[in-house]
């Protein structure tokens, strides 16, 4: 049982962002200090992906551990636990829709978790750096015109 009414209940709800929260803040100045350029939250691509690199058909999402259903962090509220478990349900379903469309089309999508930026976001965005390198390295024609300068000198 809510102990909250549910006039005030809708009023804490709306006060969450769904775009612009301080992970994906943090990450997308650590990924622009890169030399990556992308579009944010854009609505033309399917699953409204946090990032899109369009040239090198990558998608980001940035998964926060409560709406996401993190294994290791998300805990599920107590009152109202039935519609919880079933939001987390359906969020983990469309999560899966949304990488396999990305994998069937042959884009790099990549689901970034919340505590992942919290412990090490350094380290985070240089995964995907380097993930995105090696692609550059075996791919250059492809998309070398597409990547940061750093990288391109590394191909060309």
């Amino acid at each position: 049982m809510d102990t909250i009414s549910p006039k005030k209940r809708s009023e804490i709800m709306s006060l969450i962002k769904n775009k612009d929260s301080n992970i994906e803040t943090t990450f997308r100045k650590l990924f622009w200090k890169k030399g990556f350029r992308y579009r944010k939250n854009s609505n033309k691509y399917f699953g409204k992906p946090d990032l899109v690199l369009k040239r090198l058909k990558t998608v980001i999402f940035i998964d926060s551990c409560f709406w996401h259903g993190c294994k290791k962090h998300c805990r599920i509220p107590t009152s109202r636990k039935n519609y919880w478990i079933e939001k987390m349900r359906k969020n983990i379903k469309r999560d899966k829709i949304v990488t396999k469309y990305y994998r069937n089309i042959g884009w790099k999508i990549f689901r970034v978790w919340e505590h992942e930026l919290v412990k090490n976001p350094k380290n985070t965005v240089q995964k995907i750096y380097k993930t995105i390198e090696s692609i550059a390295l075996t791919h250059p024609k492809i998309i070398s015109h597409a990547l940061p300068e750093q990288l391109s000198s590394k191909i060309l």
